[in-house]
């Protein structure tokens, strides 16, 4: 990977979708299983200016309540404006009311989800199976922006196709032109086909042509392989495009949004988080699944968090391990205080820490 010159790097121009105003191009991706209320709070203290809820399933919204155990998926803090809402789904009617149940909720711009490659959401006839009958999409993609309000955009997020097929491609820009026509904002555009999944390399030089072919059409975003805040600038500067969305490299560490902003200012990057800025970063994060969730449920949903926070701490095999074992607050705390009190240097999460979540 080639390290950027960022005194060489012409200045990042703010980002707009639509009518919202974004302002610094470096977001926060949805991701399946982690971008809930908690994280996506502390990625906005750390710098990012715009994050995206986790996908939900248009049948799942419509049968939503407001039982304790499920509201928390439309919960909206106040500080955390814009925010978006991303959608998944089959039926071009259902997706639409879906995606009202959305704006209701109070998100400023709804995405909808055509770049999941996940066997049993393929299997159902959504997300990234999508890109294999461009008729279907485009039809999903005009009920929506109808349906919509016409003050919140509409965006879409794709994989470069199915496959590397020259038909799989063509049914790309098929869709890509479509949503143009129906009045969509902005794709998000991951350079891996649905059949890679995460595996093998994204492809920026596709993000090039993309945004070559819609001009100033739509905002173009992208996304893939972005681990480091250099990552965020270089996709950005060789690709031409509007922005980039960041997702694994984002769990566990809020803090690349705040090193890409130095960055792009022409500032040194700051130093990787010392062990009692992340402590205090995992104890609010803590305290925000605690509120969105409950006592009970919320040691168990930041073991996930937990260990991705715990790549940042220089002896993370063993923190790891006992993060793992965490079960009540208490056990929380005792792990802090394990490995955290003293005010030790952290460390540049490395490439190949990062798993093998993404953004569906």
């Amino acid at each position: 990977v080639r390290a950027i010159s960022v005194s060489t790097c012409p200045a990042l121009s703010p980002l707009s979708i639509g009518n919202v105003n974004i302002g610094f191009p470096i977001v926060q991706a949805a991701l399946s299983g982690y971008s809930d209320l908690p994280m996506r709070v502390i990625a906005r203290q750390y710098g990012a200016s715009y994050t995206i809820c986790e996908v939900m399933l248009d049948q799942f919204l419509l049968a939503l309540s407001k039982r304790q155990k499920t509201k928390h998926f439309l919960d909206i803090h106040p500080t955390e404006h814009p925010v978006g809402g991303q959608l998944m789904g089959a039926e071009p009617e259902q997706f639409a009311m879906g995606a009202l149940r959305l704006v209701e909720a109070g998100f400023d711009i709804i995405d909808v989800n055509f770049g999941c490659p996940v066997k049993k959401v393929l299997g159902r006839c959504r997300g990234g199976f999508h890109l294999s009958q461009p008729e279907v999409a485009i039809d999903i993609l005009r009920r929506t922006r109808d349906i919509v309000p016409p003050e919140i955009p509409v965006t879409v997020k794709m994989r470069r196709g199915i496959d590397d097929s020259a038909e799989s491609r063509d049914k790309f820009f098929q869709i890509l032109d479509g949503a143009i026509e129906c009045g969509l904002a902005a794709a998000t555009v991951h350079g891996r086909t649905v059949q890679q999944r995460y595996i093998g390399p994204s492809r920026w030089s596709f993000l090039t042509e993309v945004k070559q072919h819609v001009g100033t059409q739509m905002r173009i975003l992208g996304s893939g392989d972005l681990f480091t805040a250099e990552d965020c600038l270089r996709m950005i500067h060789e690709t031409g495009i509007d922005g980039v969305t960041v997702a694994r490299g984002a769990i566990g560490n809020p803090w690349i949004f705040q090193q890409a902003r130095a960055l792009s200012e022409g500032l040194p990057k700051p130093p990787a988080p010392d062990l009692s800025e992340q402590a205090a970063v995992m104890r609010e994060h803590f305290q925000l699944c605690t509120q969105t969730y409950n006592e009970q449920r919320a040691p168990l949903l930041m073991r996930k968090f937990c260990i991705k926070y715990s790549q940042c701490h220089p002896q993370h095999v063993e923190v790891r391990r006992d993060m793992t074992r965490i079960r009540t607050r208490d056990e929380f705390e005792q792990m802090l205080n394990k490995h955290y009190s003293g005010n030790g240097a952290g460390r540049y999460i490395p490439r190949e820490a990062h798993g093998s979540q993404e953004e569906c």
